[in-house]
C-alpha cells in the first residue's frame, strides 16, 4: 500500500510517501481501506516529538479515518465487509494512523456513517466531536437551556462544542477573528464576539444579563483564568483541554464562593463505551444536518507533510488562515 510515514520526530520532513506492507488484521480488527484521514493539532505534537509517545516504526500519523471496511480480523463482530465507517484514536499510544491507503483498526474505535453523510463530513468531526462531547456532557454535564462559551468557534473542537450545545438545546457564543467566520457561527444558530474590534468580556456581561456562562469550554493552549472565573456563572463549570505547560493564575476567593468547578480531561484517556456514546449522538446530529463539521483544507495523502505543515503554522503559528479541520484525501 502507499503511505505517509517517518522514521525519527521531527519536523513535517520527516514525513515520506512511500510502499509499505498491507497491514494484516489482528484479533478485534477490521482493515479499513481509508478514503479520508483527519488531522488533529495532537498528531502536529506526536510526530514532533513534542509529546513522546511509543511510535511502531515506521510510523504513519494522522488519528482519525474514514472508509470502507475490506476484511475483518478473528473475533471482530460489530462490522461486515463493506461497511462505511468512521474513527479516530489511531497514531496515538502506540497505534498505527490513518494516512495511508489501508489501516488495521480496533473495531472499538470504529462507528457506522450514517447514510446520507459523506466521508469527508464524518472524518473532520471524529476527534474534535469526540472532545466537545466529552467536555460539554462527560465533564460539565451540559443541560437544555444553559449558555456554552467557547474560545475558537470555528475551530475543530470549537466548531463542534457550538453546534452540540445548540443540537442539545442550549445557547452558544463563541469568539471569533473575522467576519467571515462570525457568519459562519450565526449560521449555526451561535452568538459570535469578534475579539478583534469588541470588548469579549462586556459582550458576555451583556449576552447573559450580567450572570456569566453555565460552561466555559476553553480551547487555547494559555488560559486567563482570573477573566473566566469573572464570566462564569454561579456553580458553573470551566472545561480545559490544552496547554501542557501552562500554570494560570486561579482566583480562589471568587471560585470557591462561587461554587464552580474546575474540569480537565485528554480524550485519548476515555475509554471506548466512553466515546462511543459520543458517537452515538454524533450519528445522530450528523444524520440530521445538525452537526456540520467545517473542512479547512485538503491534501492529497501523497502531500502529508504539508498538510502538517499548514496545521502547524495554525496552531502554534496564529497564522489565522484555517477554519475547520485539515484532511487529507486518500
Amino acid at each position: 500500500m502507499k503511505a505517509a510515514s517517518l522514521t525519527a520526530t521531527g519536523s513535517p520532513d520527516v514525513i515520506r510517501y512511500a510502499d509499505l506492507p498491507d497491514p494484516v488484521p489482528q484479533a478485534g480488527e477490521v482493515r479499513v481501506r481509508v478514503r479520508v484521514s483527519g488531522l488533529n493539532p495532537i498528531d502536529v505534537y506526536v510526530r514532533a516529538g513534542t509529546v513522546a509517545m511509543k511510535l511502531p516504526l515506521p510510523f504513519i500519523p494522522n488519528s482519525d479515518l474514514a472508509g470502507v471496511v475490506e476484511s475483518v480480523g478473528p473475533g471482530a463482530k460489530r462490522f461486515q465487509v463493506g461497511d462505511r465507517v468512521w474513527g479516530s484514536n489511531q497514531g496515538l499510544l502506540g497505534r498505527q494512523g490513518t494516512a495511508a491507503e489501508l489501516a488495521c483498526v480496533h473495531e472499538d474505535w470504529l462507528y457506522p456513517i450514517p447514510d446520507g453523510v459523506g466521508d469527508e463530513a464524518a472524518a473532520a468531526g471524529a476527534l474534535t466531536g469526540i472532545t466537545a462531547h466529552l467536555g460539554l456532557f462527560g465533564a460539565a454535564r451540559l443541560k437544555a437551556g444553559e449558555t456554552v462559551f467557547v474560545n475558537g468557534g470555528t475551530g475543530g473542537v470549537g466548531s463542534m462544542v457550538v453546534q452540540m450545545a445548540l443540537a442539545a438545546g442550549a445557547k452558544a457564543i463563541a469568539t471569533v477573528g473575522t467576519a467571515e467566520k462570525a457568519a459562519l457561527v450565526k449560521s449555526w444558530g451561535g452568538t459570535a464576539i469578534n475579539y478583534r474590534d469588541e470588548d469579549v468580556p462586556a459582550r458576555v456581561k451583556e449576552l447573559t444579563g450580567g450572570k456569566g456562562v453555565d460552561v466555559w469550554y476553553e480551547t487555547q493552549r494559555e488560559q486567563d483564568l482570573v477573566k473566566t472565573v469573572d464570566l462564569t456563572a454561579p456553580r458553573g463549570r470551566i472545561v480545559v483541554i490544552a496547554g501542557r505547560t501552562s500554570q494560570p493564575v486561579l482566583p480562589v476567593g471568587p471560585f470557591y464562593v462561587k461554587g464552580l468547578s474546575l474540569l480537565g480531561f485528554a480524550m485519548f484517556n476515555a475509554t471506548p463505551d466512553e466515546q462511543r456514546a459520543c458517537a452515538d449522538d454524533m450519528n445522530r446530529w450528523l444524520a440530521s444536518g445538525q452537526l456540520k463539521p467545517p473542512v479547512g483544507k485538503t491534501f492529497p495523502v501523497a502531500e502529508t507533510a504539508a498538510a502538517h505543515r499548514f496545521l502547524e503554522e495554525n496552531t502554534l503559528g496564529k497564522a489565522g488562515t484555517l477554519v475547520g479541520k485539515v484532511l487529507v484525501v486518500v
